[in-house]
């Protein structure tokens, strides 16, 4: 069984990779595989509610960014994790731009597979883009998996995470804790709806 590890920071070897590389080290010692993505620096749209990856499902009709190589690997992911650090209290906007445009396009590939989230802050604001990350898994019928305390690590300069003990410690319980849901459950995704078909309502009509 593989997880999907995706780093939301535009620094590559900064305080969420290093909250990130924890878990995917205590994610080997359990036996699941893992790989981790780096979303890169360079930028990415946000989604424009076009609507035309309805059309052709599995990838958003701008390829120009890093959002649809991260997608493709959706299918042959049995799990996901994603990692950001806090800015203004909310998740990187690049990584929130990659989460709903490839949820959007290619979800089918990822509902129902459990998902955790990691949030890396300097000292405020985690609490609230740790429940951000969390959104988009609950909609898309995914267990979430929790850990000892909320999915924080604190740190401001690279390395200081490293620091974190109690931080780290969460790290690797959320890994444990992943690695008996897949165990357990053999990689299945959640049932979900099953036959029962989606009842859209809203509260105009």
């Amino acid at each position: 069984m593989k997880v999907l590890i995706i780093n939301g920071s535009p620094r590559p070897k900064g305080n969420t990779a290093t909250a990130l590389a924890e878990i995917a080290r205590q994610l080997e010692i359990n036996g699941i595989e893992s790989e981790t993505v780096w979303i890169g620096n360079k930028p990415v749209r946000g989604c424009i509610a076009c609507d035309r990856c309805k059309a052709k499902p599995g990838a958003c009709v701008f390829n120009d960014d890093i959002c649809n190589e991260i997608s493709a690997k959706y299918a042959e992911a049995d799990a996901l994790i994603v990692g950001s650090p806090v800015y203004y209290g909310q998740p990187n906007g690049a990584l929130l731009s990659i989460i709903q445009r490839s949820f959007h396009s290619n979800g089918n590939s990822i509902a129902g597979k459990p998902a955790a989230a990691v949030a890396v802050c300097r000292r405020g604001g985690s609490t609230t883009a740790f429940q951000t990350l969390n959104m988009p898994f609950l909609m898309m019928n995914m267990p979430v998996v929790s850990s000892q305390y909320w999915n924080i690590v604190f740190g401001r300069e690279p390395g200081q995470a490293a620091l974190d003990e109690e931080g780290l410690q969460t790290m690797r319980v959320l890994a444990n804790n992943m690695a008996f849901m897949l165990k357990s459950t053999g990689g299945k995704t959640a049932p979900g709806r099953g036959d029962e078909p989606w009842e859209p309502t809203h509260f105009i009509r």
